[in-house]
């Protein structure tokens, strides 16, 4: 797949777009002084070509009552188990995040959850999916850093014009 060329207008539009998913085309036009449609054919043209896939929505869990944040080490039986494990572990909506990893753990998640509780049910769902062999838990004290508007905007910047 051929790489996607991207002009000084692309890159101001995406980074306004990854300051706020949701600033109306007609803002970004003002700001680059070009019209709202051109915003809109080259925000198309990303999308397309993979660059974007969709915009996300930030929650602040601990007003919703789930700021309780913990990572879960996963050790398997069998590594040829990770499909099944990860397609058990998707039906948990309390784990937000699972990598398959090299290392101590066969598969690392995050999960949220309203109290001490509540991640016990969750870390006991875990470790009774069948080829799951033993779990090791690290509870978050404070989750300091979530920002990946950082990344995107060091990606961007690094991208040759």
């Amino acid at each position: 797949m051929a790489k996607f060329k991207l002009d000084d207008t692309d890159h101001s539009i995406l980074d306004m777009l990854i300051d706020n998913t949701r600033t109306p085309f007609t803002d970004i036009a003002k700001k680059l002084d070009i019209s709202a449609g051109t915003v809109h054919v080259r925000v198309k043209k990303m999308e397309e070509a993979g660059i974007i896939t969709g915009s996300s929505l930030r929650l602040d869990y601990g007003k919703l009552g789930y700021s309780f944040i913990a990572y879960v080490g996963i050790f398997l039986q069998k590594t040829s188990q990770t499909q099944f494990v990860l397609e058990r572990i998707n039906e948990i909506p309390f784990v937000t995040v699972a990598h398959v990893t090299t290392g101590k753990f066969n598969i690392f998640c995050k999960i949220r959850a309203k109290n001490t509780g509540h991640a016990k049910d969750i870390i006991y769902k875990i470790d009774d999916i069948d080829g799951v062999t033993r779990t090791e838990t690290m509870i978050s004290l404070e989750e300091s850093i979530n920002d990946k508007k950082r990344l995107m905007h060091s990606i961007f910047n690094s991208l040759d014009n």
